[in-house]
């Protein structure tokens, strides 16, 4: 599989927040912005001192409870790994735990993410538990996940490379992932060459209009407050119909 995306794009999008992605997205996108970014169900960024992560997604499905994995394929831990070395970089992988909500093993720990790392991934987006916080963040691997949990359980893959819902949402292999401390979100292939150039005109267009009117407010009245920040709003709008024909939103 390969990507549209050069590194340098990627960096450049890893210097916004995942919400600033979101709001250049949504300007370019055919789909539904409330139904189809953005992951539905609240997660938690247990490393957001390490800022934004950008990658592929690669997938797999657990189920730590179910021993029996292990009988079925005794090969799945190297078929998988070679599936996540098959893909270019960099990779976020997408684990949907079907133990979930009654986790009770998980399949991250120093050991997987050191591993990960050196597979070219940079995180995790898991929608179960993960453990060794500290070691995780020392390997460079990012994790978004539901909670934190003491063991690792019986985790085998028993699936990958597939359509996964986690977090409320539904992630395909390649999707481009963009995560931080608010939540995640996917775009695909046909979207993404389009994804920087619309954040960064988002991002510049509120800084030039709405922020500074708002910022400028010492010593006015609040009327001459409201009318500046109308005016501001006014512009914003007029820009984004400019640049992408149709309304934006703040």
């Amino acid at each position: 599989m390969t990507h549209s995306l050069s590194h340098a794009d990627l960096l450049q999008l890893k210097r916004w927040n995942t919400p600033t992605i979101y709001n250049g997205w949504e300007q370019i996108t055919g789909r539904d912005p409330a139904a189809e970014a953005f992951n539905l169900e609240e997660t938690k960024d247990f490393m957001p001192q390490m800022g934004p992560m950008v990658g592929y997604a690669v997938t797999v499905v657990i189920e730590p409870r179910n021993q029996a994995h292990r009988e079925e394929n005794p090969e799945a831990w190297s078929e998988y790994r070679r599936y996540v070395a098959s893909v270019d970089g960099p990779k976020i992988v997408i684990v949907k735990d079907l133990d979930k909500p009654s986790v009770i093993g998980s399949f991250w720990g120093e050991v997987n993410s050191n591993i990960h790392r050196a597979l070219g991934c940079v995180g995790t987006i898991v929608d179960g538990a993960i453990r060794d916080v500290d070691e995780m963040t020392n390997a460079g691997f990012k994790a978004l996940a539901r909670r934190l949990c003491v063991g690792h359980a019986h985790v085998h893959p028993v699936s990958w490379g597939e359509p996964v819902k986690v977090f409320g949402r539904e992630v395909n292999p390649g999707d481009l992932i963009h995560a931080d401390k608010h939540g995640f979100m996917t775009i695909p292939a046909e979207e993404q060459g389009f994804l920087l150039e619309a954040a960064k005109f988002m991002d510049a267009n509120e800084c030039c209009t709405l922020i500074p009117a708002a910022r400028s407010a010492s010593g006015k009245s609040i009327e001459e407050i409201l009318d500046s920040i109308d005016a501001a709003g006014a512009e914003f709008g007029t820009r984004v119909r400019e640049r992408f024909g149709r309304d934006g939103e703040f």
